[in-house]
């Protein structure tokens, strides 16, 4: 809404130009003088064309005065657009955490798409996702740009994609896309002949968080099979206490094989979970998202308001569109008269 700053200027303008025409109005008549015999001249065809051009242009000089003072007055005055933001400042921390080992990457996508969904449900929450196999690699770091966030899981639901079942290693497009799973999951494989170090990858999810000294509330969501290939750093065990530790609640979305399930693989991940009070799901559960939303929701994370802030845009650009144009006109009235 455009609102006037000073005001008071459009009224000063209004009555300095009122006073300035009655003035005008006043002063011809005082030393103006009849003339004998010469009311036959309005009667003349040529002269009474000539007046009522002259009446016109007079007219229309009289309007153009109006709009340039009326103009003149609103942009002293100062029009502007006023716009009060108040900044929401989202206290919560969501990293995603995700395994890309070899037998997790069939169901990746599905769970992409699922990290997705819970994005599109944030509102001033910051989110990071980070992807691991023998090591880490940071996607995107804790941000609340969620046009930033969207683009980086689409292109890691597209990747994750690559069908290895029916792979045409001569067929171009199939290994440009293979290509593209390599690009994505670079870093992810650093010590050879180690995979799917699931201690170290949830342990590395722990230190994304920054901020340390601040009152936000953080949580890690993981989706992994818990099948481990090699000798980590941290167990699972060790990884949930560090988490833990460090205050950080924990989601578990158990992906993998239909026949892992119920197996020694997810029962340790279960209970893990569950040990620090945190949430359990397999990652096709239709109540995963829901639940995983109501309680990032009622964590302790009471949002920031910052100071309402008022903003003023100037908006002149009309009236002195108004006051050329008027100006112009005047000057060619004036012109026009004379002659």
């Amino acid at each position: 809404m455009v609102t006037l700053m000073w005001p008071a200027a459009l009224g000063l303008v209004v009555i300095v130009a009122v006073a300035w025409l009655l003035a005008r109005r006043r002063g011809p008549g005082r030393g103006a003088l009849p003339v004998s015999g010469s009311a036959w001249v309005a009667q003349v065809p040529q002269v009474r064309r000539w007046l009522r051009r002259y009446r016109t242009l007079r007219v229309v000089a009289a309007v153009s005065l109006v709009a340039a003072a009326l103009s003149a007055g609103v942009i002293a005055a100062r029009p502007v657009e006023r716009e009060v933001r108040v900044e929401r400042l989202g206290s919560r921390d969501i990293v995603l955490c995700l395994d890309v080992s070899g037998s997790m990457i069939p169901f990746d996508t599905a769970i992409v798409e699922t990290f997705a969904t819970l994005v599109d449900s944030f509102a001033g929450e910051r989110i990071a996702l980070s992807v691991f196999d023998s090591t880490s690699r940071t996607v995107f770091p804790l941000t609340d740009d969620y046009t930033l966030a969207l683009e980086e899981l689409n292109e890691a639901s597209g990747a994750l994609a690559f069908d290895f079942d029916s792979v045409d290693y001569e067929d171009a497009d199939q290994m440009a896309e293979f290509d593209r799973l390599l690009a994505f999951l670079a870093g992810t494989a650093g010590i050879p002949d180690e995979a799917s170090l699931i201690g170290d990858g949830l342990a590395a999810c722990a230190l994304q968080f920054d901020e340390q000294a601040t009152d936000r509330s953080r949580s890690i969501i993981l989706a992994t099979d818990n099948y481990v290939s090699g000798e980590p750093l941290y167990t699972l065990p060790q990884a949930v206490e560090l988490v833990d530790g460090r205050d950080v609640s924990l989601v578990g979305l158990f992906g993998g094989e239909d026949d892992l399930r119920g197996g020694p693989q997810e029962s340790e991940y279960r209970e893990e979970v569950l040990a620090v009070d945190g949430l359990y799901f397999t990652a096709d559960d239709p109540a995963a998202i829901a639940g995983i939303v109501a309680d990032i929701q009622a964590q302790q994370a009471v949002d920031l308001d910052a100071a309402p802030e008022i903003v003023d845009t100037d908006r002149p650009e009309p009236w002195f569109a108004i006051l050329v144009v008027s100006v112009v006109a005047l000057v060619l009235l004036r012109w026009r008269l004379r002659s």
